[in-house]
């Protein structure tokens, strides 16, 4: 039975609990990641001088959203299907027609800056309808199964919607939940296994069984304050102590146009013998930029991405030492592809139920291969396995770095086509070719 309006609403606010309570760290990593114009450092006095809050303000390299945008540029999916197919199954023209394939980047990026992301999966016309949520506007409470949450409550422009085993609760309302108007609701029939769940699939970057999914901000929030605090340092050297500063002593200057004068002129003289002139030593900025290179490799190591792109520095490097670079690289991100592939396959089993059509529990998704390798290579090593193991050619073509569903599809038909031609030139040829009357005669008498 649905929720009333009285328990609906009641629910809608035990949960915007729980969204208030982790509000504080979703927002926090969300400053970390934008581009705020107004940001100020913490740590800076408010007495400081303008050009030094200036020079603060500038000071923030962003590092962090390069560290998300390295790890979701390695995982698309490609297809769904099953290890005893060659084709993907119904399901995945729903995946299709959503557009999920570009709205997948979202849900990943989410996943991995936040540590979660939500999809929902509700009955459409002409199918079902499929669509992201961030963390910082979806709420889930789960409870003993870690699969379908109870509840979920999801902040939208137009106000609220609460997902509950049975229906969609429509709200409207403030930001914070105040003066929620309970608009209606509508029933959506989610099923899995003949069991009514929540139409809302959770996707995590990773799983752990002791310590709560935080995702790969949170834990380089410190290695970012330390390269924003030494790029400080760095621009303040730079600007107050990296140009050498000359001194004179025993001689004043009467005006500030004398003084221009005098620090302009490539000559001195002065009548006076006790004038002394020097210079103070300028800054060396080296000490702060090798600091902040370390820091940067430090961040390198700990995010798992690959140093030589953080510090740009990439030089005659052969494939081999190239993917040995990415290693730790290519394992982090399959570690993400592994458990995010499992909750795209479970809105996608969620889409199968919706169209009146079993689950396959051995479909799994289809990852884009982004791995860094020569083509020549690759194809050259595709081919040793065509020649010397005799695997057919036809079932080597996805592992063709780059290529897509469509091109896989294509080059398909485009075989299917040849050989269709073949065959008839083979057929058209035999009927052309008169058949040769077998030769007759008589044996030699001995």
């Amino acid at each position: 039975m649905p929720l009333s309006e009285t328990a609906a609403t009641e629910r809608v606010k035990e949960l915007l609990e729980y969204r208030q309570a982790e509000r504080g760290r979703l927002e926090r990593i969300r400053d970390y990641l934008r581009n705020d114009p107004d940001w100020r450092p913490s740590w800076l006095p408010s007495s400081a001088p303008s050009e030094v809050h200036q020079l603060a303000r500038i000071s923030r390299v962003r590092l962090l959203p390069f560290v998300v945008n390295a790890r979701s540029h390695a995982m698309y999916v490609d297809g769904f299907r099953t290890p005893r197919s060659a084709d993907d199954v119904p399901a995945w023209d729903v995946w299709q027609r959503n557009r999920f394939d570009a709205r997948q980047i979202g849900v990943h990026r989410s996943a991995l800056a936040y540590g979660a992301a939500y999809a929902t999966v509700l009955p459409g016309e002409p199918v079902p309808v499929m669509r992201g949520a961030s963390a910082r506007h979806m709420t889930a409470l789960y409870g003993d199964d870690d699969d379908w949450p109870r509840f979920a409550l999801e902040k939208r422009k137009s106000g609220w919607r609460l997902f509950d085993e049975e229906a969609v609760y429509v709200f409207d309302g403030a930001a914070d939940g105040e003066a929620l108007r309970f608009l209606g609701y509508k029933l959506h029939g989610a099923q899995m296994d003949g069991e009514a769940v929540c139409p809302v699939v959770r996707y995590r970057d990773t799983d752990d069984l002791d310590d709560p999914v935080s995702g790969i901000v949170e834990p380089l929030m410190d290695l970012q304050d330390q390269i924003d605090v030494t790029t400080f340092a760095l621009l303040v050297a730079q600007q107050y102590g990296a140009f050498r500063q000359r001194y004179i002593l025993g001689w004043a200057t009467e005006s500030e146009e004398e003084k221009l004068k005098a620090s302009a002129a490539k000559l001195w003289t002065f009548e006076d013998p006790d004038v002394k002139v020097g210079e103070f030593n300028q800054t060396d900025l080296k000490g702060y930029i090798d600091s902040r290179e370390a820091t940067l490799r430090h961040l390198a190591t700990v995010s798992a991405t690959p140093a030589h792109e953080l510090l740009g520095q990439l030089a005659n490097l052969s494939a081999e030492a190239l993917a040995a670079a990415e290693a730790g690289y290519r394992r982090a991100v399959t570690e993400n592809q592994t458990v995010l592939g499992e909750s795209h396959e479970q809105a996608l089993n969620l889409v199968a139920s919706y169209m009146n059509m079993a689950p396959d529990p051995s479909a799994s998704v289809r990852w884009r291969d982004t791995e860094s390798r020569s083509l020549a290579q690759t194809v050259d090593a595709l081919g040793k396995l065509t020649q010397m193991l005799g695997v057919p050619p036809q079932e080597l073509w996805e592992r063709v770095p780059g290529v897509t569903d469509p091109e896989l599809e294509r080059w398909k038909a485009a075989a299917a086509q040849g050989d269709a031609f073949a065959n008839l030139t083979a057929v058209l040829e035999r009927q052309a070719t008169p058949e040769r009357e077998p030769e007759t005669g008589t044996p030699e008498a001995a």
